[in-house]
């Protein structure tokens, strides 16, 4: 083992605590590294334990032991700015219709409806039907979704894409 790659292991393994969720290709821009180095490092890291690769629909990220599963899928989920959005509506202004979460984001129903699907699926929110079929939005633990939603940013690429998507929502609408 060589002291240059203790150091990159050093730098990956503090640049994703401080980072829980990060993307692997943002990381590698993050600190400047290569695919094959930021993968070869990250194999060492994860059989020793120290840290967690995990997919969340489609994209790969990256964690320290200390994150449950369910903490694990949710920190990927906030990573993207939208589903953020929406899950802190709902926490500080549910039980709340999805008509009036899409028109306080200013995000297309179809918008709405592709965040929801996932933030439902991870347990962070639930959809009510009142007597008359209405929906209505609600948080399953609001405290626990704060507190994972206070340790995470949504990362550069991701505003970026969820900032596209709502202009063209709204170009289209």
């Amino acid at each position: 083992m060589t002291a240059t790659g203790d150091r990159t292991r050093a730098r990956i393994e503090s640049y994703v605590e401080r980072h829980p969720g990060i993307h692997l290709s943002e990381l590698e821009r993050a600190l400047d590294l290569t695919t094959g180095q930021v993968q070869h490092h990250l194999g060492k890291l994860t059989t020793a334990g120290r840290l967690q690769r995990e997919a969340v629909y489609g994209r790969s990220h990256l964690y320290c032991p200390e994150y449950d599963e369910t903490e694990r899928r949710r920190i990927a989920l906030f990573r993207r700015e939208t589903a953020r959005d929406v899950a802190l509506t709902v926490v500080e202004d549910g039980p709340i219709r999805p008509a009036d979460v899409a028109d306080r984001l200013d995000i297309a129903r179809s918008t709405l409806e592709w965040h929801l699907d996932r933030l439902v699926a991870e347990d962070v929110v639930r959809k009510e039907r009142d007597a008359a079929g209405r929906v209505t939005l609600a948080a399953v633990d609001p405290a626990r979704t704060v507190a994972l939603l206070a340790e995470i940013r949504p990362s550069l690429p991701g505003r970026f894409l969820d900032r596209f998507t709502r202009l063209v929502d709204s170009l289209v609408e």
